[in-house]
């Protein structure tokens, strides 16, 4: 029912594997913040539970925030991970709770302490840093890409002539 009534709101919802305990979420960032005309695709799974125990939430493109793990893109939010109740559901979620995280990062509960770090000494670039990621990442064909795309963005920057190799040298030579 809940599934249902995410899917009926104005929210781009994806299931996975046909079923309805997991799925993903297209998610843009709040009005009037740093990450303002992001998209992010939210992985959302449902516990056997639910809504007795609490969905998990991970972004899967990158976004830069003290409170978003970088590498898996967990999300360190309290009600979500430990004051979760039954009245809570989906729609609270994508139109309060993660709205809210962006909106007010808590860096003294970090999941990314370089995001945590630069926001607490040099705010300037840290509101940089969330608006690079936003243009990098968090467009609306971030989201369209297949996971294996998402993975390797990091390595795309890199040529054979930044790394000293080419494929010959790695394929190796062959004995005279």
């Amino acid at each position: 029912m809940d599934v249902m009534k995410l899917m009926m709101s104005d929210y781009n919802v994806e299931t996975i594997n046909d079923g309805l305990n997991e799925f993903n979420v297209e998610f843009h960032g709040p009005k009037e913040s740093l990450y303002e005309g992001g998209v992010w695709k939210i992985r959302v799974e449902l516990p056997d539970a639910y809504p007795y125990k609490s969905p998990s939430i991970r972004f899967v493109n990158k976004i830069f925030h003290p409170n978003v793990d970088e590498t898996s893109g967990s999300v360190c939010l309290d009600v979500i991970n430990q004051s979760w109740s039954p009245m809570f559901d989906l729609l609270n979620i994508f139109e309060v709770f993660l709205p809210q995280l962006l909106l007010y990062p808590n860096p003294s509960d970090p999941l990314n302490g370089d995001a945590a770090s630069l926001m607490m000494k040099d705010r300037k670039q840290y509101d940089q840093k969330v608006k690079e990621f936003c243009e990098r990442y968090a467009k609306k064909e971030n989201i369209t890409k297949g996971t294996a795309d998402e993975e390797t963005d990091d390595d795309e920057d890199v040529t054979d002539d930044e790394t000293g190799s080419s494929d010959d040298e790695i394929a190796g030579h062959a004995d005279p």
